[in-house]
């Protein structure tokens, strides 16, 4: 290092300094001279260290600056620290003793990790409509899918998500005590405020686009309603579908699928029978995507007499029932495809099925509670892109 070079440069100037000294010293005597050559020898120790300690502090100070430049830059490029982004995603819950903000918590309790498959979805819907213009109707139509996607995603699903940690806050103090309601950051007034504004303001935003593409029918409020009314009882009681296995897993699945393609086309077109029952049986594959977060929780399940699937047909058997409803009805929407003459759509969604069931081999069914974020993050990029595919079919074949 330069400081490292200036250091020793100085040290060898000191080093001929005493050594000139000690030589031109004339003749009082011998101990003259060893008394200074002694004096000038600590006195160059003491230099030497001297240097040695500024030097070092330099270079802790020039580390310690780039460290700082290197955090700095990653905040600005949006990644920040990993467990922070993963915190505020809802993917990592807070530590028993993080002190954070009141809309960290907030924005941590809608769990704005789980819009983007509704945020996908939304968009799915809008291109199986076929009436979605990138160009022609720029940006009339872009503006106009942004506003769905944020009446899906921030709006009511964070909605679902605020009510859903309300109803499981007893749950959740077994299986996740540092949530922000069990722990106490976040108090039941906040809760109900915030869960209010996103449910109205979701519904409001909902008519607005029902006025703007002039529908007789206000068909995405209907949707918007219809929606927040199957969140509501999948958490809430005396229903809480949550609690009844098959019924909340689907009601979830069908959330994540169905819900958000019907308000995309509803949007843009018109929702037919056809595509309506499409979609359920796509959302049957979300209903096993559901399963597999039950497996992490199925201790706090069994305590409280939740009848989730693992709980009720133990490990085993729910591992085999939820690849079995992802890889079937994804297979059956190929044979669909097939069907009505989309065979290279059909085609490709078969290939983004192969990796999904490579993933559930290698992951899922070798240990589903210990490797379940392993196998979602290698299966589920491959089951959203097979939903667009499908979209895209539905939307380039002239009959549907």
């Amino acid at each position: 290092m330069a400081t490292q070079a200036i250091l020793q440069t100085n040290s060898h100037k000191i080093v001929d300094a005493t050594r000139y000294n000690v030589v031109s010293t004339s003749k009082p005597g011998v101990s003259v001279r060893l008394v200074q050559h002694a004096k000038l020898s600590a006195l160059r120790r003491t230099v030497v260290r001297g240097l040695k300690t500024v030097c070092a502090s330099s270079d802790e100070k020039t580390d310690t600056k780039k460290d700082k430049d290197k955090e700095t830059s990653s905040v600005l490029l949006g990644m920040g620290k990993g467990n922070d982004v993963q915190q505020v995603l809802g993917f990592r819950q807070t530590g028993s003793s993080e002190e954070l903000p009141k809309w960290r918590i907030q924005i941590q309790l809608m769990k704005p990790g789980t819009w983007v498959p509704v945020c996908w979805g939304v968009m799915c819907g809008a291109a199986a409509s076929g009436n979605y213009h990138w160009l022609e109707a720029f940006p009339r139509d872009f503006l106009q899918v942004i506003a769905c996607i944020f009446l899906s995603g921030p709006c009511l699903t964070g909605f679902t998500q605020v009510i859903n940690d309300w109803y499981d806050r007893e749950i959740d103090a077994i299986n996740e005590p540092n949530r922000p309601i069990p722990s106490g950051r976040i108090s039941g007034t906040d809760v109900a405020v915030q869960a209010g504004i996103l449910l109205i303001g979701g519904w409001v935003l909902a008519f607005q686009l029902d006025q703007a593409r002039g529908h007789s029918f206000p068909s995405l409020t209907a949707i918007a309603l219809f929606g927040s009314f199957i969140s509501y009882i999948y958490s809430a009681p005396p229903l809480k579908l949550k609690q009844n296995g098959w019924q909340g897993t689907y009601a979830l699945g069908a959330s994540y699928i169905a819900l958000p393609w019907w308000a995309g086309q509803a949007l843009f077109g018109e929702l037919s029978f056809e595509i309506i029952l499409l979609t359920l049986a796509y959302s049957v594959a979300g209903l096993g995507i559901a399963i597999v977060n039950d497996f992490k929780s199925i201790e706090g399940d069994r305590a409280l007499g939740l009848k989730s699937l693992p709980v009720e047909f133990g490990i085993d058997t729910a591992k085999w029932i939820t690849v079995g409803t992802i890889d079937f009805f994804q297979l059956a929407v190929a044979a669909y495809l097939y069907a009505i003459d989309s065979k290279t759509y059909g085609t490709i969604l078969l290939c983004l099925i192969i990796p999904q069931i490579y993933a559930q081999f290698k992951y899922f069914l070798v240990d589903p509670v210990a490797n379940d974020v392993k196998y979602q993050a290698s299966a589920q990029p491959f089951l959203v892109f097979g939903i667009l595919t499908t979209a895209l079919a539905i939307g380039a074949n002239p009959l549907h």
